[in-house]
């Protein structure tokens, strides 16, 4: 039955361009949350694209080239934490993610679960478009001057922007941890990018992949103190891991 179900809504996308979550819960008499599996298994199987309240073929998606920046550098630790992430993202939050390329696998994740409505607010291109035809996220592209190796929103603009905002959690990336001075940060605008979006937030998640700990950047974008706890992977050394627990730090590691 579900299989036949599944034939009948990929010949109505067919003939009509687009379906709607209500008129197919009407017209086979189950659930609209039923419908919405439905369409979540056709999506997993690449032969649809879920939209707010339907979908549309697969064929209508487009892709649009971008810099990767470090994107594919340690691609599993990141999908670990951002999966670890993920469960502290709860039904009905309103959240910020930055343009760290950690983000883009939380953005992933967040895409491919659409059991948890959420408010994404983010300054970067790459996590937007990842969000962008997500049925279940209200999305808010933050705009300013594109600038850093993953394209993203920063400078006076940015800053302003997030400003008007106010949201339950933020999770952001680090340049480097150093147990001394606190999160660091290359330069200017990913520090102002970094401090406007904490500003807004009640909790901030710091996701990090192990190779951050030990470096060192001229920016501190915040003490330890004020994050709610970091989330890591198993590649941290031990005597890192212990300066954490020495310093009180909150650490999940994946």
């Amino acid at each position: 039955m579900v299989d036949r179900r599944a034939e009948l809504i990929l010949q109505k996308l067919e003939e009509k361009g687009r379906v709607k979550v209500t008129e197919l819960s009407e017209e086979f008499g189950i659930s609209e949350v039923t419908i919405r599996a439905d369409i979540q298994k056709l999506e997993d199987r690449g032969l649809l694209k879920r939209t707010r309240g339907g979908a549309v073929p697969a064929a209508e998606q487009f892709s649009v080239p971008m810099v990767p920046g470090n994107i594919l550098q340690f691609p599993e630790q990141k999908k670990r934490i951002a999966q670890k992430a993920y469960t502290y993202i709860n039904d009905g939050d309103t959240i910020v993610i930055d343009d760290s390329s950690i983000n883009y696998y939380l953005a992933k994740e967040i895409a491919a679960h659409s059991e948890k409505q959420v408010v994404v607010l983010t300054n970067s291109l790459i996590s937007a478009c990842v969000l962008s035809g997500a049925a279940h996220v209200m999305l808010f592209q933050i705009g300013g001057q594109i600038q850093g190796k993953l394209p993203a929103a920063m400078g006076e603009l940015a800053t302003s922007f997030v400003a008007r905002f106010k949201a339950s959690k933020a999770f952001v990336g680090a340049h480097a941890i150093n147990f001394e001075a606190g999160v660091t940060s290359i330069g200017t605008p990913e520090l102002q990018i970094k401090n406007a979006i904490m500003d807004v937030v009640d909790k901030v998640y710091l996701l990090a992949n192990s190779s951050k700990f030990g470096g060192d950047y001229l920016m501190v974008v915040a003490s330890f103190d004020r994050f709610e706890k970091i989330i890591t992977d198993s590649g941290i050394s031990q005597a890192d891991a212990e300066r954490a627990e020495k310093l009180g730090i909150d650490m999940d590691i994946v």
